[in-house]
């Protein structure tokens, strides 16, 4: 299971904080570390540090936290970090929210030489038929040309939607992989239409 930049910068915390002291931070000394508001906030990085395998956990423990060795030693070899650039619609376009300053960890498997990518959190159901439902993070190759039938990242009007790719004569269609749902019907002479990526993988979080 990857994790998000701010993930790893607390599993730093907590690996580092072990090597020195030879035992794990509190979570109110984790909490302090980033700043966060609540004690709620500190816990939910540490279940999901725990069920992507970095960490080990006593919650009865004051200090109970543990890194795990295997994982600070590959991690780097069998995983990228790319750009994490907010939320991509499966169903009605909704406003792409960059945050170039967010990155998550990505298997290298996944990743081709001389090509950049970033990720996008799935929000709504409009490709569950694919297998992409919400929650998910979709793995992207950036580029503005796709093949018909692919699976894009396409900004409508400065909007993102994730969706097959069916250009016409006059019109461009977005069709989503749900067969409840309508295609998006693009007229590029009265919408803006680009394409911003292609769907290479994707990422799943079962907690």
């Amino acid at each position: 299971m990857s994790i998000t930049k701010k993930q790893k910068e607390v599993l730093d915390f907590i690996t580092q904080y072990w090597e020195k002291h030879e035992v794990a931070p509190t979570q109110k000394e984790i909490k302090e570390a980033f700043g966060l508001k609540s004690f709620g906030s500190v816990q939910r990085y540490l279940k999901y540090l725990k069920d992507a395998g970095h960490i080990d956990s006593d919650w009865n423990a004051r200090r109970g936290l543990k890194p795990k060795e295997e994982f600070r030693a590959s991690a780097p070899e069998n995983s990228i970090d790319i750009p994490l650039f907010g939320d991509v619609a499966a169903g009605i376009p909704i406003e792409a929210i960059e945050n170039p300053d967010n990155t998550i960890s990505v298997p290298l498997h996944m990743i081709k030489e001389n090509s950049k990518y970033y990720a996008l959190n799935v929000k709504g159901d409009s490709m569950i038929e694919d297998g992409i439902l919400e929650g998910d993070i979709v793995i992207c190759k950036h580029q503005t040309t796709a093949n018909r039938g692919q699976t894009i990242i396409a900004l409508v009007d400065g909007e993102a939607t994730v969706k097959r790719y069916q250009p016409r004569k006059s019109h461009i269609e977005l069709i989503p992989a749900n067969s409840s749902m309508s295609p998006i019907i693009v007229d590029p002479e009265v919408s803006q239409f680009s394409i911003a990526g292609i769907l290479v993988g994707l990422l799943r979080s079962y907690e």
